[in-house]
């Protein structure tokens, strides 16, 4: 709403000038004529990605201005198995990535990975927009879902977002801000969100123009989450 605020005045004080020169009016804004008064149209970081990539899972997040969008990016390269972390992550967070590494070697013969794979690589988990610092458990499910799908070679599906805490068993913990982060998903295009089973009452309270055109999926298991946020099973 405030940068809504904001274009409207642009668009007020870039109409003001036309009046100041004696440009005759009336001055009608539509569709047609917005890039006139506020220039070509930007491109947001909260939107779908492009296409479905390996080791790129989307997560959705609360902040103090409502729900967002998040990308968890995971590239492996030959190393000793290093964990590194970047983006500006808070402690909870970097907790939640190191939980959903355990779980994954912890699962490696069910996924059919070679124990010595997480020896043998370095792992490395960004998440975008570094400026802006990032905490909290709920990305735990997104953080498992990226690396699962860097160690097994498997696109993440671009059109499903996902939140919930993990833990070293692979259970799916509530999380809170699921009204917000599911408009956020819906408003970035997303078309299925995976939410922890224990959050199945929060959308008691949410209207129904809230769930058009959405999928809500709910999860106790992070085994499930995986297999519905790629693009093929592999548990």
């Amino acid at each position: 709403m405030r940068n809504l605020e904001r274009e409207i005045g642009s668009i007020c004080r870039k109409v003001a000038r036309k009046v100041a020169v004696e440009e005759s009016g009336p001055f009608r804004i539509s569709t047609r004529n917005l890039e006139d008064y506020l220039g070509p149209k930007k491109i947001f970081s909260d939107q779908m990605l492009d296409r479905n990539s390996v080791g790129v899972a989307t997560g959705m997040a609360w902040t103090q201005f409502g729900g967002d969008i998040l990308f968890i990016e995971t590239k492996l390269y030959p190393g000793k198995g290093e964990l590194i972390l970047t983006g500006s992550l808070g402690d909870i967070m970097k907790e939640s990535a190191i939980a959903a590494l355990s779980f994954l070697k912890s699962s490696s013969r069910k996924l059919n990975l070679k124990f010595n794979v997480f020896e043998k690589n370095n792992i490395h988990i960004h998440v975008p927009e570094g400026g802006i610092p990032k905490d909290g458990p709920s990305a735990g499910v997104t953080l498992a879902t990226a690396l699962c799908s860097a160690f097994c070679k498997v696109p993440v599906n671009r059109k499903v977002a996902m939140t919930g805490e993990i833990t070293l068993r692979g259970k799916v913990l509530p999380v809170g801000g699921i009204k917000e982060k599911i408009l956020a998903a819906r408003r970035a295009g997303i078309r299925t969100v995976i939410i922890p089973e224990k959050n199945r009452t929060d959308l008691q309270n949410l209207k129904k123009e809230y769930l058009k055109d959405i999928e809500v999926v709910f999860a106790e298991r992070i085994e499930r989450v995986i297999n519905l946020g790629l693009t093929r099973k592999v548990f």
